[in-house]
């Protein structure tokens, strides 16, 4: 015999739409703040980009010819004697960047653990170092790079110590999230066998974090190339001196040289970095 399954009355369903509203869809109220909000957002979105000149089709058009009359001028690269002098300069870009992303790292580690909630519960004192980070990190380092220009004058040094000051916010957040992401198994099974606090750190929470710290250092080495790059534009050395003298006096094959130099320099610490990073974690031995 076939079973007949009865469907609910309309009764059974109203009560059930008064009693989980939401299990039937949004209510109507609903749909309309939730058509406005869209609504205010694309409408948002449109004026920011009329605001900004999106829509002035002449202006768009004329800045498309003038790159194309600029790359013009940009082709073929100069190939003169001033290719040594640029890779000096490259090294000296490269320096800044190293050395900048070394000390901010290093800076930021023991902040990093001071600033992890199951390191250091203090809330008030996690609370004041966080703060901190932020205010650190809220100053780009183009900004810090002018203050130190002023203060220690032109040069390499200024640059080193603008990287310093502003990885060393955001390395020190970084850090700190990846110490509070932990597993604390490791950890327990480590205190657990007479360890110090000290060896708990060591062999707890170091080879957890290790890895993080690596990758997340080595990006920031060759974000900090490029930055180097802005940095000595306002004076602080390297590579971006020669290319703001070369576009003041538009002079734009050799622009265009020292462009490329920098794309080649990017584009090889992005694969050291991954062969190191890589040969740090042991990943060879995932590998199928």
């Amino acid at each position: 015999m076939t079973q007949v399954t009865r469907l609910p009355d309309r009764s059974a369903v109203s009560a059930a739409q008064q009693k989980w509203p939401r299990a039937f869809g949004a209510t109507p109220a609903e749909k309309f703040r939730t058509y406005l909000v869209w609504g205010l957002f694309a409408g948002a979105v449109v004026y920011s980009f009329w605001h900004a000149g999106f829509f002035d089709l002449p202006r768009l058009i004329e800045g498309v010819s003038k790159l194309g009359w600029l790359l013009e001028f940009m082709f073929p690269p100069a190939a003169n004697g001033w290719f040594w002098e640029f890779l000096y300069a490259i090294l000296e870009t490269l320096g800044m960047a190293f050395f900048g992303t070394l000390f901010a790292a290093l800076i930021a580690l023991p902040f990093g653990f001071l600033g992890a909630k199951n390191v250091l519960p203090n809330w008030f004192f996690h609370f004041t170092l966080r703060r901190m980070f932020d205010s650190v990190r809220g100053v780009d380092t183009l900004i810090w790079a002018l203050i130190f220009v002023n203060v220690v004058g032109l040069g390499p040094f200024a640059g080193i110590l603008a990287i310093i000051v502003g990885d060393m916010g955001t390395l020190s957040k970084l850090f700190a999230e990846a110490i509070e992401n932990i597993d604390r198994k490791q950890v327990e099974g480590v205190r657990a066998s007479g360890a110090s606090e000290v060896e708990v750190v060591r062999f707890g929470i170091l080879p957890q974090i290790i890895p993080v710290i690596l990758s997340q250092s080595l990006y920031y080495f060759e974000s900090n190339t490029r930055s180097a790059t802005i940095l000595g534009i306002v004076g602080a050395g390297g590579i971006g001196l020669q290319l703001a003298d070369r576009i003041r006096v538009n002079n734009w094959d050799e622009a265009c040289l020292i462009i490329i130099m920098i794309l080649i320099t990017v584009s090889i610490i992005d694969h050291l970095s991954k062969l190191i990073r890589m040969r740090i974690i042991q990943a060879e031995e995932y590998r199928p």
